[in-house]
């Protein structure tokens, strides 16, 4: 296709069409458009949906590449109206991009893939929300740095919802599943006091990550602290603290902040994380900020699902953001 940008990715492996002409009561797999063999006009489109099928560096052993096309499959179960407030998200126009081509073996040379891929996608269609299915925690790190290679005047901001800090040290792990927000603190991408994470809960932290985050300014609040003092008005007071400081927040969603009730399909699953209503509240309430301007979602191994559970709600997951975000036109 002549006008089709990203020599650094694969076209969708799943080609939908809508069944029937009808405007209402569609699902989402008949919603999202997908890259085929005619020109797209991109000034059409709200939203781009990218895949990264990576998981090579995962410090656990993880088959999150598989995820993107996990979630593809699963959101054809799905419709575009969400009861519970009363909204269409069929009055958005999204199209998936595909997945950024992997190497066998060379992780840099995928990581600068996924660096160029986000900013192409910010200098061939700058207006659209860039949603990201990944892949493990590496990616995120990836795509800021392309959104800052984009826009090198911006401040960015980290919202982060996880169980960890994703503050290992990088001469140990390298660019890895469990270092960005680390990598994109000492690479000078984002200040420490520019990251909010979400989430962190029991013993699954180390206290030299802790102190690490402290000497660095980031900001946390664990999950129990989270619970009592609610969900809603955490995310809001991490929103605005955010909205004085930077020109865009970043959000990302790693699967594995789910109490593994609810997430049993992560590498890191574990008791005590958040329940999917409040996850699900969480980014709608992000997806409502303006400044909140890409997401990404992460770290889900669908080998290690139980009926779809994971999967699903990650689809939920990210159907809830794009519901804050078409709010945000109301």
């Amino acid at each position: 296709m002549s006008n089709y940008p990203y020599p650094m990715l694969n076209r969708p492996s799943m080609i939908w069409t809508k069944q029937t002409d009808q405007a209402h009561d569609i699902k989402v797999h008949e919603w999202i458009e997908t890259v085929g063999d005619t020109k797209v006009n991109w000034s059409d489109y709200d939203v781009t949906i990218l895949g990264v099928p990576l998981s090579k560096s995962s410090i656990s052993t993880s088959a999150a590449s598989d995820n993107p096309d996990a979630m593809r499959q699963a959101w054809k179960s799905f419709g575009t109206y969400n009861l519970d407030e009363d909204l269409d998200l069929a009055s958005l126009k999204v199209i998936d991009l595909g997945d950024v081509k992997q190497h066998v073996t060379d992780i840099e040379y995928t990581h600068r893939q996924i660096r160029g891929a986000m900013a192409a996608m910010r200098s061939h269609h700058p207006h659209t929300l860039p949603i990201t299915v990944g892949g493990d925690h590496s990616i995120t790190a990836m795509l800021v740095k392309g959104w800052k290679d984009a826009h090198p005047d911006e401040t960015i901001g980290i919202l982060q919802i996880d169980s960890h800090f994703d503050l290992r040290d990088l001469e140990t792990f390298g660019p890895a599943n469990g270092t960005p927000i680390r990598n994109i603190i000492e690479s000078g991408t984002v200040k420490g006091d520019h990251v909010q994470t979400i989430g962190l809960h029991g013993f699954f932290n180390a206290k030299e990550l802790k102190d690490y985050a402290d000497q660095e300014g980031v900001h946390y609040t664990t999950m129990k602290q989270a619970r009592k003092k609610g969900i809603e008005q955490v995310i809001e007071g991490a929103l605005e603290e955010l909205n004085q400081q930077v020109d865009t927040i970043y959000l990302t969603v790693d699967m594995d902040v789910l109490d593994i009730v609810h997430g049993p399909g992560t590498p890191a699953a574990a008791p005590g994380g958040m329940y999917t209503e409040e996850l699900f509240d969480a980014v709608q309430i992000a997806g409502e900020h303006p400044k909140v301007k890409a997401m990404d979602i992460v770290c889900l191994d669908p080998r290690k699902d139980v009926g779809q559970i994971t999967v699903k709600n990650a689809v939920h997951t990210m159907l809830s953001f794009l519901t804050g975000y078409c709010k945000r036109g109301r």
